[in-house]
């Protein structure tokens, strides 16, 4: 059965003045990236900041992403809805990430990636005290990582079972018997659940 993704657009009208009053709270040398929801806003919020600032780089972010910003970038505004992006951006670029929502804006604080850093640190140690692994992976394009998934499950000397699927729900992981679940799928999935830690943090 063939799939057809059609990205939807939020409807929403701009302050203008209010983006030019927001924006000075932004550092020079900025990035912009946005959900792809957001793409529309954030081209005009490029347009409307670029007179007092420069835009290194305009990106689209996907939970599965793991964006390179050029090194002038002094920051990343990014144009999207709640902490999901904001805070694994603002861990893996070591940049600051300013969230701008419903034209608000937040600057993702230490605290929000102490607390991250710490769920990750605390799957980790699940991960190592557990005797039967589950291995997610995700049958959809860009997140299909079944290759890597078999290498870590031979090399891996740990009872381990592989579980694919199209949508990953963690919901489900109680009708198993397993405490601790390798993800090769989104690597944004260990944001939302502690028994999650990605491949690439082992």
């Amino acid at each position: 059965m063939k799939k057809l993704f059609i990205p939807a657009q939020i409807k929403t009208k701009l302050n203008q003045s209010k983006i030019s009053k927001i924006s000075k709270e932004l550092p020079k040398k900025i990035a912009i990236a946005y959900s792809i929801q957001f793409k529309e806003v954030a081209e005009e919020i490029k347009k409307i900041i670029s007179k007092n600032h420069q835009i290194t780089k305009l990106i689209q972010v996907l939970g599965c992403s793991k964006p390179i910003f050029p090194k002038e970038t002094q920051a990343v505004l990014l144009i999207s809805s709640g902490n999901f992006h904001a805070v694994s951006l603002a861990v893996e670029s070591g940049l600051s990430i300013y969230l701008l929502e419903q034209d608000k804006l937040r600057k993702v604080s230490k605290q929000d990636m102490l607390n991250l850093e710490k769920k990750q640190k605390a799957s980790y140690l699940k991960f190592l005290h557990s005797d039967k692994i589950g291995i997610l992976i995700s049958t959809k394009p860009g997140q299909q990582n079944l290759k890597k998934a078999l290498e870590f499950k031979k090399n891996l000397k740990k009872k381990s079972y592989l579980f694919l699927c199209d949508n990953i729900n963690s919901n489900e992981f109680e009708n198993f018997r397993i405490n601790s679940w390798v993800n090769t799928a989104c690597l944004r999935l260990d944001m939302n659940e502690g028994s999650i830690i990605n491949l690439n943090k082992i």
